[in-house]
């Protein structure tokens, strides 16, 4: 039998490149290769058409920020987000000083993130949602108002045809960013390739198997030429998107048990049209219709891909049983096992104005679909935008003690027990949070090593162990320094 490699990774997405990247700087001398079943990496859901470009930081987005049945504002969600995303900043600042990132602008720009409310009751709770942010250290600069001259100048497209006697709010933080997750993908990957670490595309991989040496028995087929091929690790990490969860499966691993997915599927609204895109500069959310997952939040997206700005509005949730874009009707079915029946079944039915909410989706014409977009622009005509398909979600299902079963819209890394395989199941906020999910992972995975990594860790994540919140002079010098090397507002 060949020599195992050190590393597997399965999946040539955000997270598996961000993991391949933090091991070669512990471990320079691993050998790492990369299973891709496409020909190319990122064309998943780290494609940014495929609604990974946000750069999920929760300056926006009102589904971190619930109201309490008191009335009171629930912030926990939205700093536990908001802190991730400033350790994968750092760390890419960390790139870029040391060169092993290009030039910023090819992947991270500035885009001011919004939140745009209409109703009473809604006004009320922006305002709300308001006070209990702006006094904390990472929510530093967030703006209020229900002036429509001022949400004007903000983001004009907003206001136009408004009815002026509508309640309306808004708020504003200019230190957000828009982040394209498929050039940032490619660029790791092309980092880790011209470093030792080698990439096969077109590999399908079709089994897992743990040897008597404790190492791994990868299973794989060449898709272009058919031939059966294996290649053994001493880890393998499965960051596959949707398939992750029946890879897992084929490992036998005990802690995958009760596990299972629920696909949803999307599709956005997107124009190209210089003239329209010149007037919204930002990313605007709104509130999300009750019963939908928090991808389907509807926003107002500025999109910078490939150095071209373009605006996306939605997402519209739909239905497929395929796991990934590219998958298989079968996937969802395929998923199913004994261990997984009861939790999924329980997830269903407690679960129904999630299923009504995408019935009402799969229903809904073009028109009333249009009518989503004006209630954000008001003046928009149908003539700017055209339909794009988004890429597949597979929400995390696992077992309750008390329900059976729990739908969970966030991630989970399983890993076995002695922590030779680890894989990532689910979606939001994904991609945004990949660098403290695969550094949790590796704490996870190589207790035994965590320790003499800590101040290469630390070098890479200046706040790594540590909470910026907890320290408002230490955020400040933290923040201050990742935007200076990315050369995006503080």
């Amino acid at each position: 039998m060949k020599k195992p490699i050190d590393v597997a990774l399965i999946g040539g997405g955000i997270m598996s490149a961000t993991l391949g990247t933090i091991l070669k700087q512990l471990q320079p001398d691993w050998e790492i290769r990369i299973f891709e079943r496409l020909d190319q990496v990122a064309l998943e859901s780290s494609n940014p058409w495929n609604n990974a470009g946000t750069g999920h930081s929760a300056l926006c987005e009102l589904n971190y920020t619930p109201e309490r049945p008191d009335g009171t504002i629930d912030i926990a969600s939205a700093v536990k987000v908001n802190e991730q995303f400033q350790v994968s900043r750092q760390f890419w600042a960390h790139l870029v000083d040391t060169g092993k990132l290009p030039e910023p602008s090819s992947f991270i720009n500035a885009t001011a993130h919004m939140s745009f409310v209409w109703g009473e009751d809604n006004v009320e709770y922006l305002r709300k949602r308001y006070d209990a942010l702006k006094d904390h250290p990472l929510f530093a600069g967030l703006e209020f108002s229900e002036d429509a001259e001022v949400i004007r100048g903000w983001s004009p497209l907003l206001i136009p045809g408004r009815a002026k006697s509508q309640p309306i709010a808004a708020t504003r933080i200019a230190a957000g960013t828009d982040v394209d997750f498929g050039a940032l993908t490619r660029t790791l990957i092309r980092y880790l390739t011209d470093n030792g670490a080698e990439f096969t595309g077109h590999a399908r991989v079709t089994g897992l198997k743990r040897e008597k040496d404790n190492t791994w028995r990868v299973s794989w087929r060449d898709e272009v030429g058919q031939t059966p091929m294996q290649t053994h690790a001493r880890f393998v990490f499965v960051g596959a998107g949707g398939y992750a969860l029946g890879l897992l499966q084929k490992s036998g691993i005990k802690e995958i048990r009760g596990f299972g997915g629920f696909p949803v599927s999307g599709e956005f609204l997107r124009t190209d049209n210089p003239e329209v895109v010149a007037r919204h500069v930002a990313k605007v959310y709104g509130k999300a219709s009750v019963g939908s997952p928090p991808m389907s939040v509807p926003h107002l997206d500025l999109r910078v891909v490939d150095g071209n700005p373009s605006l996306m509005f939605g997402p519209y949730a739909g239905f497929s049983p395929k796991f990934l874009k590219s998958g298989s009707l079968l996937d969802l079915f395929a998923s199913i096992r004994w261990h997984n029946l009861v939790p999924m079944v329980a997830a269903g039915a407690s679960n129904l104005s999630l299923v009504k909410y995408l019935l009402s989706q799969l229903t809904a014409s073009k028109n009333t679909k249009f009518d989503a977009l004006r209630e954000f622009v008001p003046s928009a005509d149908p003539a700017d935008w055209y339909r794009i398909t988004a890429g597949q979600r597979v929400q995390v299902i696992k077992k309750d003690d008390k329900k059976g079963g729990v739908l969970q819209f966030g991630t989970e890394v399983v890993a076995s027990a002695d922590g030779s395989i680890a894989g990532l199941l689910g979606a939001s906020p994904g991609a945004s949070t990949a660098v403290p999910i695969m550094l949790g992972l590796l704490e996870k995975c190589f207790p035994d090593r965590i320790e003499g990594w800590k101040p290469a860790l630390t070098a890479m994540v200046p706040s790594y162990g540590t909470l910026l919140s907890d320290d408002p002079k230490r955020a400040d010098e933290v923040m201050t320094n990742t935007a200076r090397s990315l050369q995006i507002a503080r």
